[in-house]
């Protein structure tokens, strides 16, 4: 699999069901203006990605291209575990009054610290330091694919779609890419 492909397909699959994508969904219900949202989710994703893949490749100077594997492996068997845990947004999470742009690039900059998706990245960048470029434009393809269409749609509920069977599918889809980066396939 290529680089891009890995990149986004582990960054759209991490992101469903989690805080950033609830996030998304109540910034469109709140300013409902999907154009400056999807820009600002654009923009503070490629500044949290490059700086998480860039992380990566620091970590990936001092392991063995073995150790990386395994690293990468081992990530994905504990992403297929996390996507199984319901995220919520902390109730006491306070969205700035200075617009949709504005409030939308901070909050999604900052919920994104420590999230999956960043942790995804950081093993991205250590595995495949050689192509940081097409890690971070997988990585942020994979975030806007799973969260413009919640943007778009963010009128309807969530609670009508089946975020259990989805985290299913989900983890089960990670542990595939376990196996395949476990095995090289």
């Amino acid at each position: 699999m290529s680089v891009l492909a890995v990149s986004i397909t582990t960054v759209a699959l991490a992101e469903i069901g989690d805080k950033t994508q609830l996030l998304s969904l109540l910034l469109a219900s709140r300013y409902r203006k999907p154009v400056p949202i999807i820009l600002a989710i654009f923009l503070a994703t490629i500044a949290n990605h490059a700086l998480a893949a860039w992380l990566g490749v620091v970590v990936a100077d001092y392991l063995t291209p073995d150790v990386l594997k395994w690293v990468l492996v081992v990530s994905f068997v504990v992403m297929a575990g996390w996507i199984l845990i319901p995220d919520k947004l902390d109730d006491d999470e306070n969205i700035s009054n200075r617009g949709p742009f504005v409030a939308s690039f901070i909050a999604f900059f900052i919920a994104e610290i420590g999230d999956k998706t960043q942790v995804a990245t950081t093993m991205l960048g250590a595995k495949y330091s050689d192509a940081l470029l097409l890690v971070v434009l997988g990585t942020t393809i994979g975030m806007l694919l799973a969260n413009v269409p919640v943007v778009l749609i963010g009128k309807l509920s969530a609670d009508k779609m089946p975020l259990a069977l989805i985290r299913k599918v989900t983890a089960t889809l990670f542990t595939g890419l376990a196996l395949a980066a476990a095995f090289g396939l």
